[in-house]
């Protein structure tokens, strides 16, 4: 699964500890997932959707061959 997780941290002027305490997980996690490394848990991706105030689509995609 993509997603824009650092471009939107980034641009928000966050770390990633920073996020990973806004959304009680680890910076590791934060890493894996902007590495694509990790798919979150339906629950965290309503999180960081919630913390930036968007939907889950608009943060996360199938990848380009329409895995997830």
């Amino acid at each position: 699964m993509k997603n824009d997780l650092k471009d939107r941290r980034a641009g928000a002027g966050e770390s990633q500890a920073d996020l990973a305490a806004a959304v009680d997980v680890t910076r590791q996690t934060i890493n894996a997932i902007e590495r694509d490394r990790y798919d979150p848990s339906l629950e965290l991706a309503f999180e960081l959707a919630d913390h930036y105030d968007c939907a889950i689509e608009d943060i996360f995609s199938p990848g380009a061959d329409g895995s997830e």
